[in-house]
């Protein structure tokens, strides 16, 4: 077995320890270690993605303890494309901490950004429900840290009740998996799909009840309504870096739906019917337009951000519902998007409260912003891509989520909401634009004389103090991660496909992880229904 797959956990966790114990009084170093460990990640992440993308399945045993007694953890396609997603966000956001001066506003807040990188990592690489549990709650501790980094009493209280709702969540994972042990006897995913296959209907209500745990506890980290209360003020008082990389983990709770529901649970399993069409899509459909309501209502451009993200992660567990391979394909394409349009907004909205004086983030009058016309390109494009326009990923994400409902029982319940959302966004964001940007403007020129205002600029601009570059360097990176995600939508489309695919057909993993120590499973890239046709390849790093 490669040692690999551990790395992305193993190396943010020890680079953690290492500026807690060497380095904790000097930022340089902490900056420098940080960065250098974020882009060490980010080629182990690449290579791990490059290895899945023929279909391997590969297993990292802790100990040399075969599954399923051991702890083990899989790279495959869709843990390795979060994994990706992951490292592709976290250097980009902590150039962003580190150029704002926000790493500075608090204490260990590098150490604890490490720590978020390993329970984020360690969620989507585990093979075992219990372990899933753990990395929530490394992730979740290190997030309440981040959450109240710099302090304010506005930030402690939104940090309370995010410790609050989370702490609900963790009470009925570990219900869920009690149930599910007493009922199966294992917790590992791959073992689990197999005892769970064989139950009998007739007298397992204890599984069926633990199924349906599983989903609560993953529509909270996912904010799906009615569990959605934490959102909107968690992150919007999150410092910015912290906001923008909170961005994937609600994904986590979508990547825990998408797993847990295609390998234990699939749709076909009779224990489970009804829980997609019955529950799932009417919940997400409704946190969409909520998300969006909230967007065309909200006073604070941050609380727009929120709902935002509130409305993205309905539209993307409205394509879960589906719960077809199209279905998958939409729902992981969107996510990828959503992940990288947030992250622009919460560092953008972090600009503009620095910008705009005493409005701070507030949909008031305020004094123009300093270097307004690159904030407001920014704003623009990345607006563009989270209300879901042409000609942006978001636009190709949607027609992909609207496709793939075509043949669902509330397709146009899925149309209309999707429709309907769209067009609130795009006017509640437009909204929030023109207050700042050009109303701003228009006040400030009419408060006195034409040619005294065109001077009073000409000073202001003169005894501003320069920008920090870095700061719209880590934001118009993430932008043109949509603009890349946009072109290369069709080769994108097509690895989702494989990926999709692979889930559906989840004998191959099934097969690799409960295999002999030393093998590795090449899946049908197309992930057809012949499992048994899988091949067995040695690696050759193995032992």
């Amino acid at each position: 077995m490669t040692h690999w797959i551990i790395a992305p956990v193993v190396l943010p966790a020890m680079l953690a320890a290492i500026l807690v114990l060497v380095a904790r009084f000097h930022i340089s170093l902490q900056r420098t270690l940080s960065v250098a460990g974020t882009v060490v990640l980010l080629g182990i992440a690449a290579g791990l993605f490059w290895q899945a993308s023929d279909g391997t399945i590969s297993v990292y045993q802790l100990g040399h303890w075969q599954a399923p007694f051991g702890i083990v953890l899989v790279a495959d396609r869709l843990s390795t494309l979060m994994v990706l997603v992951t490292a592709v966000l976290a250097p980009l956001v902590l150039l962003y901490a580190i150029g704002s001066g926000w790493d500075t506003r608090g204490r260990h807040f590098h150490p604890l950004y490490q720590f978020q990188l390993m329970g984020i990592m360690g969620a989507f690489l585990t093979g075992d429900v219990f372990n899933l549990f753990v990395f929530f709650e490394v992730l979740l501790i290190a997030s309440y840290g981040l959450m109240v980094h710099a302090g304010g009493a506005e930030r402690l209280r939104a940090g309370t009740q995010y410790v609050l709702y989370n702490l609900l969540g963790s009470t009925l994972f570990l219900f869920a998996l009690g149930t599910i042990y007493a009922q199966t006897g294992t917790l590992n995913m791959a073992d689990l799909a197999e005892r769970v296959a064989t139950l009998d209907l007739a007298d397992n209500a204890g599984i069926r009840v633990a199924a349906v745990l599983l989903l609560l506890v993953f529509a909270v980290k996912a904010a799906i309504l009615p569990l959605h209360f934490w959102l909107p003020a968690s992150y919007a008082e999150a410092p910015a870096p912290v906001a923008a990389l909170f961005a994937i983990m609600t994904k986590v709770g979508a990547y825990g739906i998408i797993r847990i529901y295609t390998l234990v649970f699939p749709p076909d399993l009779a224990l489970t019917q009804g829980l997609f069409d019955t529950w799932l899509m009417p919940a997400a459909l409704l946190t969409l337009a909520l998300g969006m309501i909230g967007v065309l209502g909200a006073r604070r451009i941050d609380k727009l951000v929120a709902f935002s993200v509130i409305g993205s992660m309905g539209m993307l567990l409205s394509a879960v519902g589906v719960f077809t391979p199209d279905g998958i394909v939409a729902a992981l394409y969107y996510a990828i998007h959503s992940t990288f349009a947030t992250a622009a907004l919460f560092l953008l909205v972090d600009v503009l409260r620095d910008r705009r004086g005493k409005a701070g983030a507030w949909l008031n009058d305020a004094v123009p912003v300093a270097g307004g016309p690159l904030v407001a390109g920014m704003f623009f494009v990345a607006a563009i891509g989270m209300t879901g326009l042409p000609p942006l990923s978001g636009f190709v994400g949607k027609l992909l989520i609207l496709d793939a409902a075509r043949d669902s029982a509330l397709v146009w319940w899925v149309w209309g909401t999707v429709l309907i959302g769209s067009l609130i966004a795009v006017v509640g964001f437009s909204r929030a634009g023109s207050q700042i940007f050009w109303r701003s403007h228009q006040v400030a020129l009419v408060q006195a004389d034409t040619a005294e205002c065109e001077d009073e600029e000409a000073n202001i601009a003169d005894l501003s103090p320069p920008q920090p570059a870095l700061p719209m360097v880590a934001i118009g990176s993430l932008i043109a991660l949509l603009v890349a995600l946009t072109i290369f939508a069709g080769p994108v489309t097509r690895n989702l496909s494989a990926t999709a695919a692979q889930l559906f057909a989840p004998g191959p993993y099934i097969s690799a992880v409960l295999s002999m120590p030393g093998k590795v499973i090449k899946s049908d890239s197309y992930g057809d229904d012949h499992a048994d046709d899988a091949t067995e390849q040695t690696d050759e790093g193995g032992h």
